[in-house]
C-alpha cells in the first residue's frame, strides 16, 4: 500500500481505539452505579434520563464513525470502508479495555448487550468480535485495490451479499430478546417503550444464541467480501498484463 494510505489507516486505527477507551469508560461508570457487584443478567432498571442519554450517545457514536470515514476516504467506497473499519476497531478495543480495567468479560462466551438501536441486541462477546474482523478485512481489501485503481467500487451484487448478510446477523443478535417480548406483547407494541414493557424487558436473561442464523450471516458477508476481492484481483491482473 502507499505510504499515505498506511498513515490514514494508522490514524483511523488510533482514533477508533481511543473511542473504544471512551466507550469502556462510560460503561465502567454505569456499572459502578448500577452493578457494583459485577454486571450480569437480568438487567436492573435504570433512570429514564440515563437510558435516553445512552441511546443518544450510541447515535452520536455512529455519527462520529461516519464522520471519520468521510474525512479519511478518497472515494465513496473507501469512505464506507473506513467507517466500517472504525466501527470494528472501536468495538474490539471496547472489550480489550474492559478486560484490562475490569477483567471482564470472563470468557469469549460471556453474554453482553451489544447495541440498543432499534431494539436491544445481545450475544456472546465472541460474536461481535468475529463480525468486526470481517469488517476490517473488507476495509483492507478496499484500501489495497483503491491504491491500485481509484475507480474501485463495490458491485451491486456484492452489496446484496454484504447488506443481506448484515441483516441476517442483526436478526441473530435480536432473535432471543424480541422472541421474549413477543410472548407478552404484539410486534407493534415492542417498538413503543412503556413502563409495562420495561418492567417485563428487564427480566430477560439470554440463554440460547441462534448460532445457525449468525453463522449464515457471516457466511453471506464472507461471500460478498470474497466476490469483491476476486473480481478486483482479476481486473488488476488484466491491467498489468
Amino acid at each position: 500500500m502507499k505510504n499515505t494510505t498506511l498513515k490514514t489507516i494508522l490514524w483511523v486505527f488510533l482514533f477508533s481505539m481511543a473511542m473504544g477507551m471512551l466507550e469502556s469508560a462510560v460503561v465502567i461508570y454505569l456499572r459502578q452505579l448500577y452493578y457494583p457487584e459485577g454486571f450480569a443478567f437480568p438487567l436492573k432498571m435504570m433512570d429514564t434520563h440515563i437510558v435516553v442519554t445512552e441511546i443518544l450517545r450510541e447515535a452520536a457514536t455512529l455519527i462520529m464513525l461516519i464522520a471519520i470515514g468521510v474525512l479519511a476516504g478518497r472515494t465513496r467506497t473507501e469512505k464506507f470502508a473506513y467507517f466500517i473499519s472504525g466501527f470494528a476497531i472501536w468495538d474490539i478495543f471496547y472489550y480489550v479495555f474492559l478486560k484490562l480495567l475490569l477483567n471482564w468479560p470472563e470468557s469469549w462466551m460471556t453474554w453482553d448487550i451489544l447495541f440498543l438501536l432499534p431494539t436491544t441486541w445481545v450475544g456472546p462477546v465472541l460474536t461481535p468480535v468475529l463480525l468486526s474482523l470481517l469488517m476490517i478485512l473488507l476495509c483492507l481489501s478496499i484500501n489495497y485495490f483503491t491504491d491500485k485503481n481509484p475507480e474501485t467500487f463495490i458491485h451491486w451484487r456484492e452489496w446484496v451479499f454484504l447488506v443481506f448478510g448484515s441483516l441476517v446477523t442483526i436478526v441473530a443478535f435480536t432473535w432471543e430478546y424480541v422472541g421474549y417480548l413477543l410472548k407478552v406483547f404484539s410486534f407493534g407494541q415492542i417498538w413503543v417503550p412503556g413502563q409495562k414493557l420495561m418492567d417485563y424487558a428487564i427480566q430477560f436473561v439470554p440463554a440460547h444464541f441462534p448460532w445457525f442464523i449468525y453463522s449464515l450471516g457471516l457466511a453471506i458477508i464472507s461471500a460478498g467480501i470474497f466476490r469483491f476481492t476476486f473480481r478486483n484481483w482479476n481486473l488488476l491482473k488484466k491491467q498489468m498484463s
